[in-house]
């Protein structure tokens, strides 16, 4: 059998790459059976028909999985958002990082259209970036139309597979196109009513940027924390993890527990204010899922 990773998945085939090329594979039936769905990014092994096509056989272990996108063994998680067209969300980022947070992924911000940002537009997205570099995120600005740091970007993907995720709209497939003019993929105007763009990336594929892979995915403008339990949503804020054994109670959810740690951090400046909101709000939200039998 041959081994090769799966770069791409339409229309119930996967598209295999090995050392000789890429081969285009089914799966074996018996994945259906056994609930088995091979994922963009799976390594695979598979045997070759007549034909020249695949027949998948075995999907290797996964170091990490997303469900939405769906997409597996990826090193790091690049989050798009942008300063307006669609307007730049805390709320939204915060999200995204929980959700990253909880596949034990790396994830890494950049913020797109600053040139399309007015002087107190770009301060408060400095503002923000600050924030979110004390907590330890990697976070770059960057503008696809009036691209200056694109090679310092760059260098952030080499040796790695990244997915590139985001609200639609913000421009994820123009980075794409800047990183890598030969990509041409399709990009859609901003709705101003509706303040989103179209879905213009239809299918998870892994794409070459510099010395990595890159899988651009379809854009989406919510996610939820349906497999998120209330005590597990405290570690995926990091800087409220790194102090929470300073809690009085073992159990401490941060929110009505008396002698909490994060709640004097929030006070003396070191924990922001937005992130604590945006917890308590998820936590909120957790607590009040209906119950799964």
């Amino acid at each position: 059998m041959t081994e090769g990773r799966i770069i791409k998945a339409l229309s119930g085939f996967y598209y295999v790459q090995t050392d000789e090329g890429i081969i285009q594979c089914r799966g074996r039936g018996l994945f259906r059976k056994k609930k088995i769905t091979p994922l963009v990014g799976d390594i695979v092994l598979f045997e070759k028909s007549s034909n020249g096509e695949g027949y998948i056989k075995e999907v290797k272990p996964r170091k990490s999985e997303l469900i939405r996108p769906p997409v597996a063994n990826i090193d790091q998680a690049i989050l798009i958002t942008s300063v307006v067209m669609p307007k730049f969300s805390t709320l939204l980022l915060d999200r995204f990082l929980a959700y990253i947070e909880s596949r034990n992924i790396k994830p890494m911000i950049i913020i797109n259209k600053i040139d399309l940002a007015t002087k107190e537009e770009l301060d408060l997205i400095k503002h923000y970036q600050k924030a979110y570099e004390k907590i330890g995120y990697l976070i770059e600005l960057f503008s696809a139309k009036q691209p200056t740091n694109m090679e310092q970007i760059k260098k952030h993907f080499d040796n790695k597979i990244s997915v590139f995720s985001g609200q639609s709209g913000v421009g994820k497939s123009s980075i794409l196109n800047t990183l890598n003019p030969s990509l041409l993929l399709d990009t859609a105007h901003i709705s101003k009513s509706l303040g989103r763009g179209k879905h213009t990336t239809r299918h998870v594929e892994l794409m070459k940027i510099g010395n990595g892979l890159i899988a651009d995915t379809p854009g989406f403008s919510s996610i939820d924390f349906n497999d998120v339990e209330e005590f597990q949503l405290r570690q995926l804020f990091p800087e409220m993890k790194k102090i929470e054994n300073q809690c009085k109670f073992r159990g401490c959810l941060h929110h009505r527990e008396p002698a909490c740690a994060v709640k004097l951090a929030i006070e003396e400046g070191e924990i922001a204010p937005f992130r604590y909101k945006h917890y308590l709000e998820f936590l909120q939200e957790i607590q009040s899922r209906k119950p799964r039998y």
